[in-house]
């Protein structure tokens, strides 16, 4: 499975303000756990830092672990997000994985961790 330890932070160098980070990752790869064939999503994690952030070279290794892993796109959604918010504590986040269609079915899935009032009014999706 993946590997958390991964994770790095950095300290948010505006601790003092609610803003909006967006990353977002087009590539996501993982396994199908029933057929084994390859399942791509594209993420887009978004969070408010509370006192750290995540640095991206380790997001981008953490995300790339899941790479050989057979896991279904509700659980690898909801693994990710608690392992983001373990790793950084953010105030809100937000973790949207957008799958590629398989037999004629498009999947998104959506996960929050925390109030949504801490998301600046400005948000543009």
């Amino acid at each position: 499975m993946s590997d958390a330890q991964l994770l790095q932070t950095f300290p948010n160098p505006r601790a003092d303000r609610h803003y909006l980070i967006v990353h977002t990752a087009d590539e996501f790869t993982s396994l199908c756990p029933i057929t084994g064939q390859p399942d791509f999503a594209r993420l887009t994690l978004r969070y408010v830092a509370d006192q750290t952030c995540v640095e991206l070279r380790s997001l981008k290794q953490y995300l790339q672990s899941y790479r050989s892993d057979g896991i279904f796109y509700e659980d690898v959604t909801n693994r990710i997000l608690d392992d983001l918010v373990q790793c950084c504590a953010p105030r809100w986040m937000e973790l949207r994985s957008r799958w590629s269609v398989r037999g004629g079915i498009h999947t998104t899935v959506v996960a929050q961790h925390g109030n949504p009032s801490v998301v600046p009014p400005a948000d543009h999706r």
